[in-house]
């Protein structure tokens, strides 16, 4: 058995620890936000945090997680009211929306540690994450208005 919490809640789950994390997010725990991608590590559709840091979920074993906090898309707020996730929204970002989870995940760690990103800050802090709809100009400004919308108090 392996524990650890998912969006703040204590789980079990008796899997092989080399299971890829993503796998157990989406088939044990019925988190199916966090997306597989390529199974590399080179796209970003599965970004999780684990314990506050943006993790390729695809490529982590489950062992990984062990006694530690692992925070997906849906664990980023239960009613879309966090600061990206409006801005996502407002702005209108997602195209196709495969890759959206992975890119807010990444978007969160970064404004986290850089409260008000330049656009260089959001390119290097996303540079891993792609999109193949070509939205990231519109990724771009949805963090700069999530940024916006922390400094006056939205943050979660």
């Amino acid at each position: 058995m392996i524990s650890f919490s998912v969006n703040k809640r204590p789980v079990k789950v008796d899997v092989d620890p080399s299971t890829p994390l993503l796998w157990v997010l989406r088939e044990n725990l019925e988190l199916t936000g966090t997306k597989y991608g390529c199974g590399m590590a080179q796209c970003g559709a599965c970004t999780v945090h684990i314990n506050g840091q943006a993790v390729r979920s695809c490529v982590a074993p489950v062992s990984r997680a062990a006694g530690k906090e692992i925070t997906t898309i849906e664990g980023l707020s239960p009613d879309l009211s966090h600061p990206l996730q409006r801005a996502w929204l407002e702005i209108d970002v997602p195209q196709c929306g495969y890759c959206q989870s992975g890119q807010i995940m990444s978007a969160a760690v970064l404004l986290n540690e850089i409260p008000n990103p330049t656009d260089d800050d959001i390119d290097q802090a996303l540079t891993g994450n792609i999109c193949r709809c070509g939205t990231y100009p519109r990724i771009r400004r949805a963090v700069h208005r999530a940024a916006e919308m922390m400094a006056k108090g939205g943050a979660r």
